[in-house]
């Protein structure tokens, strides 16, 4: 029954509360990433919610094989996050205004949320030094560079702004492809969207009633750009986000292969089956 769901959501918010408070000043790095990652898959199978997580040849991945670099996805819901927490805890980067929200927001804050005023130059300057300090310390940095949620039918244009992040660092992108659907059916579906007018707690309540949901979660190959023109790394990320979201992995290679490995004039192409290292 539903209100057994919501009670057992409720218990584990507060479990998150008292982690947080009791155990994470004491923990090093690792075992706190591990207690986020065990969090979140609890979080999403209380929500109904199972997690198939594959790299763009379609073989299982467990965790991130590299550290240190911005990760990018396309943004469909709020339960995006510990999707990829659920894979590999990242610190997400997110609006001021989350920080005040109750309960959420500390919680955001206590594991290791980057948060930028938005529309403040200043602050976004002081953000892009933050994420790029704390990538060169080894860290992964995620952000959802369509700036909204759409019901993932597409991609929306990314935002260049905080690709300047892992060019002045030196350092990769890693992007994300992520879809959700009917566990039953294994077609697309809305219930997870939270799109338009809906509240969270609507959007919750639709996740809680919806049949048994599978997110599928596709990591693509490493990005590096030859350029240092964020622009281009931006339009390159969203083409990779948007095939690996949409199954079409070996285009996601093939344009990771052009930004990574372009062809000087009169160069020969890199041959396809170097696409995924």
């Amino acid at each position: 029954m539903i209100w057994l769901r919501k009670t057992a959501l409720v218990l584990h918010l507060l479990r998150g509360l008292v982690t947080c408070a009791l155990l994470f000043p004491w923990l090093g790095v690792r075992t706190r990433e591990w207690h986020i990652r065990r969090w979140s898959r609890r979080l999403l199978r209380i929500c109904g919610v199972d997690v198939d997580v594959v790299d763009a040849t379609g073989a299982p991945s467990h965790g991130a094989g590299r550290h240190g670099a911005l990760v990018v996805s396309n943004h469909i819901s709020w339960l995006d996050i510990y999707v990829i927490h659920s894979w590999q805890p990242v610190r997400f980067v997110a609006k001021s205004e989350i920080r005040s929200w109750p309960l959420v927001g500390w919680l955001c804050e206590k594991t290791g949320t980057i948060f930028i005023e938005r529309g403040r130059k200043r602050d976004a300057h002081r953000v892009l030094h933050d994420i790029t300090d704390v990538m060169l310390q080894g860290d992964l940095v995620g952000v959802f560079p369509e700036g909204t949620t759409t019901d993932g039918a597409e991609v929306l244009p990314f935002h260049a702004n905080l690709m300047q992040a892992p060019i002045s660092g030196g350092l990769p992108v890693q992007p994300l492809g992520l879809n959700y659907l009917d566990a039953a059916t294994g077609q697309p579906t809305l219930a997870a969207a939270y799109i338009g007018e809906t509240t969270l707690l609507q959007s919750l309540e639709a996740v809680l009633r919806a049949p048994r949901i599978k997110a599928r979660l596709v990591i693509g190959p490493a990005l590096a750009s030859a350029s240092g023109d964020r622009r281009e790394l931006a339009n390159s990320a969203r083409e990779v986000v948007s095939h690996l979201s949409q199954g079409a992995p070996e285009h996601a290679a093939a344009a990771a292969r052009r930004l990574n490995h372009p062809v000087e004039p009169g160069g020969v192409p890199e041959p396809a089956s170097a696409a995924i290292s």
